[in-house]
């Protein structure tokens, strides 16, 4: 199953229903055949900008980030039915990009830069773009006409 990132936005309320929102957002998940990861608290913030919700405006809102397996065909059902959630403002699931792992030695970093790999690959690559010599069939190396 790919990874997500489910970023949700809580209105402000009582420790004891934020417990059973996020509850109820996991059971959620669950029921669509997810499997949470990580559940990270990013605390109460202020919103970049006013937003209006169930007939509501927020300013201030509770930030969690929920890391979660799923499957691709349950992330619309997740999305519809976390949008008529009253307590939730806003939410909005990314696919998680893994970072590629490059190692990188500090021999070739102390190496001066026409003899680095990449630095010889990216010059190669401006060598292909270069736009190949006219060819005049004469046998010389120069143009004779003095043009």
């Amino acid at each position: 199953m790919i990874t997500y990132e489910l970023m949700v936005l809580l209105r402000i309320m009582p420790k004891s229903e934020l417990v059973s929102t996020l509850k109820r957002t996991a059971e959620t998940l669950f029921d669509k055949g997810g499997i949470i990861r990580k559940l990270e608290n990013l605390g109460t913030r202020d919103m970049p900008y006013k937003t209006s919700v169930h007939g509501m405006v927020y300013n201030r809102a509770s930030y969690f980030l929920f890391e979660f397996n799923a499957p691709p065909l349950a992330i619309r059902d997740l999305l519809d039915e976390y949008g008529r959630d009253i307590d939730i403002i806003r939410r909005r699931i990314y696919k998680k990009i893994v970072p590629e792992h490059q190692e990188c030695t500090l021999h070739e970093e102390l190496q001066p830069a026409p003899y680095r790999k990449n630095v010889q690959e990216l010059v190669e690559q401006a060598r292909k773009l270069d736009k190949p010599k006219f060819n005049y069939n004469t046998g010389l190396d120069y143009y004779p006409f003095q043009k």
